[in-house]
């Protein structure tokens, strides 16, 4: 039985990739692993690849989601979607790293796509 953070944060995974899809973005992968990190979600548009990091909170009381994605955090997904990359191939003609902060505060949810942010 998964725990209630992890259910929050697969519900906020789940909201991010319904907005890309609204948003034309197509969904190759889902919580890709490897030895070297993880990432939330890849996505495509436009013949590029996105690695997307998704941060869900219930508030803002310790800042930003996006202000967990660290530049260590950073550097773990970009090692990852090189990783992805020399496996999977894809024929991507360019490359993109996203964050989607979500924000569930009051039974309301704020999304906000930060593109290209690292």
């Amino acid at each position: 039985m998964a725990d209630r953070r992890g259910d929050f944060g697969r519900r906020g995974e789940d909201a991010a990739c319904a907005y890309l899809l609204r948003h034309g973005y197509s969904i190759v992968e889902r919580n890709y692993r490897c030895r070297r990190g993880e990432i939330d979600i890849i996505a495509a548009k436009d013949g590029g690849a996105v690695f997307v990091e998704v941060k869900t909170r219930r508030s803002l009381k310790f800042g930003t989601p996006g202000m967990a994605v660290t530049y260590a955090k950073q550097q773990k997904i970009r090692t990852a979607a090189l990783h992805y990359l020399q496996q999977c191939g894809g024929g991507y003609n360019k490359i993109a790293f996203d964050v989607i902060e979500i924000v569930a505060d009051d039974g309301k949810a704020k999304l906000r796509h930060l593109q290209n942010c690292f």
